[in-house]
């Protein structure tokens, strides 16, 4: 409906270009629409007559597209048809393939199985982690990238892949046949209580029924004796508006105003309300945000905060304030074209960035200063622009520099491999919630690391050399010498020290690694949840429930 509405408006709006009623400044915009789409259709038909080679008219055409869009805001997209798909699988989060994760292993030069989904195909043809992929349907795939291997692993579901692989801990080549299947994304992939009377729901993303799913692990968790409920929208990157009004009305009575469209034309503008009986409106709950927490999940998050229905812990989140549809274009190829600003019930807009006057370019968000006060139900200041600012703000954990390079860098396969060993020689282990490397174990990695001649970026190293270029530069060297030598020969870099300093934290990421292996994507969060200095803290303030309450006063 909303997309006829537009087309209709669209269609109105040109009609009204040669009506007499039509004011002076509508024909005027109209004159420079025609006169320029008239100019470009005759550029670029003198391009394909005259120009010195042959060009591609897809890509031409596509690159002044993406160009034009780009200066608009980064949720304005065009896809072609070869790529509408690409649209239906983000809106839905479904599509037919195997359920694998797939990466590229820099040292293998080949794409390998990264992590099989719990119960997809990949994993019931026994797929593990580390096997190589050799070929697919009889076609090499050394040296492709993951983008060609993903598109043939995935296809019509029903429909069978051919995969033959190798597996590193025995070295045999092995061929398995796998019929495709409907690969949904997990919106909930782990609840669980996480104390006697706290439960726990982490959500990822907002896709069709997400809120279904939100709704039966909440009614799970309170047979289970769950009291007061963490609700957990970290890294959640957002997706359906409609998805997040039913999620918001778990928690929040029929017929409430929780979110107001508004945009240029009046046909998107749009109230939404809560619709049906909620499932509890008394439970204290704590929602985790952080700065992946955009859209959709701001919704839910600036919701919840502005009729004082939970408190908001964590940082601030991302800023999206936007509102897009998706629009049906001619030979199949498809636009998700940004229609409208969100406001939720206290009135305000989390907009961060004024994409209107950034022209394409990037710009800061907008400061504290600049933005406006407004209340919530009971009566607390609240701010639009630069997202949700949590009730209690808490820093995550930082990573150091060794364990990212160690966890992400493509150059170094030497954690990935001491993971793949500890797999084959551990058939089994113990339940995620108690798994943890034991000092042999780390002693084992850390032999490993050095014997590898692993080297790393080290920052305080490159800020020494800056710092000593800048003193030369302005003549003070000589009278600083001594204590720059000195200072360099304190911050000597010692591979070895750094493991063992950073310790706790690498031994975190080794064992999230194995413990995925064993128990999937639902046993990572699991193991992490004993670690997470956010959910501690949450837990504590239910502990002191009182505090909680005068909060949201």
């Amino acid at each position: 409906m909303t997309r006829r509405l537009l087309t209709f408006n669209i269609v109105f709006s040109l009609v009204m270009l040669f009506s007499p009623t039509a004011t002076k400044a509508q024909n005027d915009h109209y004159f420079e629409v025609s006169k320029h789409l008239q100019i470009f259709n005759d550029l670029y038909k003198h391009l394909n007559l005259l120009y010195v080679d042959s060009i591609t008219p897809s890509e031409n055409i596509s690159t002044a597209i993406n160009a034009m869009l780009a200066r608009l805001d980064p949720y304005t997209e065009y896809y072609s048809d070869d790529k509408a798909s690409e649209l239906k699988e983000m809106l839905t989060g479904k599509f037919a393939g195997i359920g694998s994760v797939i990466r590229y292993n820099q040292q293998l030069k080949n794409v390998v199985i990264e992590e099989p989904s719990e119960g997809m195909p990949a994993a019931e043809a026994g797929l593990r982690k580390g096997d190589i992929i050799v070929s697919i349907n009889d076609s090499s795939m050394a040296g492709k990238t993951v983008q060609y291997v993903t598109k043939r692993l995935r296809g019509e579901a029903g429909t069978t892949v051919k995969i033959t692989l190798k597996r590193p801990s025995t070295g045999k080549t092995f061929g398995v046949s796998i019929v495709r299947r409907l690969i949904e994304e997990q919106a909930v992939p782990y609840y669980g209580m996480v104390s006697e009377d706290v439960g726990y729901v982490r959500f990822t993303a907002f896709i069709e029924d997400c809120s279904k799913n939100v709704r039966r692990a909440i009614i799970d968790l309170k047979e289970q004796g769950c009291k007061k409920l963490i609700l957990d929208l970290r890294g959640n990157g957002g997706g359906s508006e409609i998805e997040a009004v039913k999620t918001v009305n778990i928690f929040i009575n029929k017929d409430e105003l929780i979110v107001s469209n508004r945009g240029k034309l009046e046909q998107v503008n749009r109230d939404y309300r809560t619709t049906v009986e909620p499932l509890d409106t008394e439970m204290p709950v704590i929602v985790l945000v952080d700065d992946g927490t955009a859209s959709a999940a701001e919704i839910v998050s600036g919701a919840l905060q502005d009729l004082d229905r939970a408190v908001i812990m964590g940082s601030r989140t991302f800023g999206k304030g936007l509102v897009q549809i998706p629009v049906d274009l001619a030979y199949g190829a498809q636009m998700k074209i940004t229609t409208s600003k969100y406001f939720i019930p206290s009135g305000r807009c989390i907009q961060a960035i004024d994409y209107r006057r950034a022209k394409g370019g990037y710009t800061e968000h907008i400061p504290d200063s600049l933005t406006k006060v407004f209340h919530t139900r009971a009566g607390r200041e609240v701010r639009d622009g630069g997202g949700i600012k949590p009730d209690i703000e808490i820093a995550p954990d930082s990573m150091a520099n060794i364990t990212a390079y160690l966890t992400f860098s493509d150059t170094t396969e030497v954690m990935r491999n001491y993971v793949l060993d500890y797999i084959t020689n551990h058939p089994s282990i113990c339940p995620p919630a108690e798994f943890q490397l034991s000092d042999s174990d780390f002693e084992e990695f850390k032999r490993r690391v050095l014997a590898s001649g692993f080297t790393y970026d080290r920052q305080s190293e490159k800020y020494i050399v800056e710092l000593e270029k800048l003193i030369r530069f302005e003549g003070y060297y000589d009278d600083a010498r001594e204590e720059i030598e000195a200072l360099k020969q304190k911050l000597q870099h010692n591979v070895e020290k750094d493991l063992d300093y950073n310790r706790q934290q690498i031994c975190r990421m080794i064992e999230s690694d194995i413990v995925a292996a064993y128990y999937y994507n639902r046993g990572q969060i699991e193991q992490s949840i004993r670690f997470d200095k956010q959910i501690t803290k949450a837990k504590e303030l239910f502990d002191n429930i009182e505090d909680y309450y005068n909060i949201l006063k």
